[in-house]
């Protein structure tokens, strides 16, 4: 049975696989600092303090809402804003205006990466773990995030090709109706 996936009829499948496997991407990490902040055994740092629960978590279900965004590249939510939403609602998001934070995260992403990328390698810092085994569900868990940036710029400039396909540098109107 061929996979199913909610999208606009106009987006290349591609987009829609990758668009959908950012969210996946990010989800071993955030349920890495979930084990963490609940005291299982992946790391040797401890998190102490609610403070530091609230981060963590914190980083976690920021995360994974900023990756499930990558959504509205390809969903009818990501050209009409939902009607639910005050004072906006109901109206045409501009291509520029989901295309310019996209690729400003996407850089984001790539800066954050490299440094951690680079920290890991250069030996900064104390060390998460001493164990191979919790070195390996360590890097198990973050290396999915190093395809969200090329994901979420692949899915930006398909998005972006999509909403301004011949209609030079104006953008091409939305049925309303998309938006359901």
């Amino acid at each position: 049975m061929p996979l199913k996936l909610t999208a606009l009829p106009d987006v290349p499948r591609w987009a829609a696989l990758a668009a959908h496997a950012v969210p996946l991407a990010t989800l071993p990490s955030g349920l890495w600092r979930i084990a963490l902040v609940a005291g299982l055994p992946v790391a040797d740092v401890p998190v102490e303090g609610w403070g530091e629960m609230l981060y963590v978590l914190g980083l976690s279900v920021v995360s994974e809402c900023l990756a499930l965004l990558t959504l509205g590249l390809v969903r009818g939510w990501g050209e009409v804003v939902p009607g639910w939403i005050p004072l906006i609602g109901g109206r045409r998001v501009r291509p520029l205006a989901a295309v310019v934070p996209a690729l400003l995260g996407a850089a984001g992403l790539i800066l954050i990466t490299g440094w951690f990328v680079y920290a890991a390698y250069a030996d900064l810092g104390p060390g998460v773990t001493d164990s191979t085994t919790r070195q390996t569900i360590l890097v198990a868990c973050y290396a999915p995030l190093l395809l969200w940036a090329p994901l979420l710029i692949a899915v930006t400039v398909a998005y972006y090709r999509r909403r301004t396909r011949g209609a030079g540098t104006a953008w091409t109107p939305v049925p309303v109706a998309a938006s359901k």
